[in-house]
């Protein structure tokens, strides 16, 4: 796979606490040069990049994130907030409490809300798989897709771990036609990321492959 299609399936992040302006504009700079697919940035930033960058990339934005359990209501607004400030595309985090308590519907309705606020937006749904059991993780696929989001995403990178290939090729088996994978978390090398794309995953959410680039090339590779 060329390095042109890898990047094309990236959401370049930058979602840490300490996040600056000069920060989120470069990985705005760095989206754009690339041709990523998306910068995944906070919420509070939405409106300067998408201002900043013109429609020349996809703004993405989180909600709910990253522990996933504020209100439905307030990720409702979260979302309509966002996507009026410019987001092209929400990751919304579920409540991982009503999804061990069996609250399947509830955990469904929430995603029913928020694909609702998006309306023609992309909804990615990040169910954080380092903390679910795999009984958990097949009926969060089923959920999904139920739903009607547009991806099944397997982590925050705020938790205990990230994407895993086993869990790619889970979710493959697992979610229903035209429901489609992110692996975020942890990416952190130009062949893993073209193995989670191997095994299924649509998108990639990291941080650290713009950066094995970029210094390739100051190196002249």
């Amino acid at each position: 796979m060329e390095v042109k299609d890898i990047l094309s399936c990236v959401d370049h992040t930058l979602l840490m606490q300490t996040a600056t302006w000069e920060e989120i504009k470069q990985i705005c700079d760095d989206a754009m040069a690339y041709r990523t697919a998306s910068v995944c940035i906070p919420p509070s930033y939405v409106k300067q990049a998408a201002e900043y960058v013109q429609n020349k990339t996809a703004i993405c934005t989180v909600i709910g994130f990253p522990n996933g359990y504020t209100t439905t209501a307030t990720k409702e607004f979260e979302t309509k907030e966002a996507i009026s400030n410019g987001a092209d595309e929400i990751d919304m985090v579920i409540n991982i409490g009503w999804l061990k308590d069996k609250k399947y519907e509830l955990v469904e309705e929430e995603i029913r809300i928020l694909k609702a606020a998006c309306k023609e937006k992309i909804l990615k749904v990040i169910i954080e798989t380092c903390l679910l059991s795999e009984e958990e993780k097949v009926e969060m696929c089923n959920i999904v897709t139920r739903a009607g989001a547009d991806y099944i995403k397997t982590s925050t990178g705020f938790s205990a771990a990230g994407a895993t290939f086993p869990d790619i090729e889970l979710f493959a088996k697992n979610v229903g036609s035209g429901i489609k994978i992110k692996a975020a978390g942890g990416i952190s090398s130009m062949e893993d990321a073209e193995k989670f794309l191997a095994l299924g995953a649509d998108r990639l959410g990291t941080s650290r492959i713009i950066k094995l680039i970029k210094n390739e090339e100051s190196r002249g590779y």
